[in-house]
């Protein structure tokens, strides 16, 4: 509920009348199209229901400031001690590289992919 009572606050801080950007930081694992392995139901669960409130609050600020971009992002796999405990061999990046490329994509979206669902690399992931 975090980042919903983040993004109900903002929201009059944000410009109506040029581009703002809102984002939060979500993970793969919480997209149910992509799910081919199960597990982890309670990271699951939070992570889809996250994005659905991200998806939703995208849908009622673009009423009031049709210039935002709201979304949920995946940083990828980063380094840090929790996920080490998880990471197995997957390939990492740092904690510094994850937020330059989650800027990235942030400064590549446009309106019309407010309430998306992205990679690190701006790529779409499916719900």
């Amino acid at each position: 509920m975090g980042p919903a009572l983040v993004l109900k606050h903002a929201a009059r801080l944000l410009p109506r009348d040029r581009p703002a950007r809102f984002a939060a930081l979500s993970a793969r694992v919480g997209s149910i199209g992509d799910n081919a392995l199960g597990g982890w139901y309670s990271y699951r669960a939070a992570k889809a229901a996250l994005n659905q409130l991200i998806h939703t609050g995208a849908i009622e600020l673009a009423r009031s400031h049709p210039q935002a971009v709201v979304v949920s992002l995946h940083p990828g796999h980063v380094s840090t001690g929790l996920s080490a405990a998880f990471g197995g061999t997957l390939p990492s990046v740092s904690p510094d590289e994850a937020a330059n490329h989650i800027l990235g994509v942030l400064d590549q979206l446009t309106p019309a992919e407010t309430g998306g669902f992205f990679d690190w690399a701006g790529k779409p992931i499916v719900w």
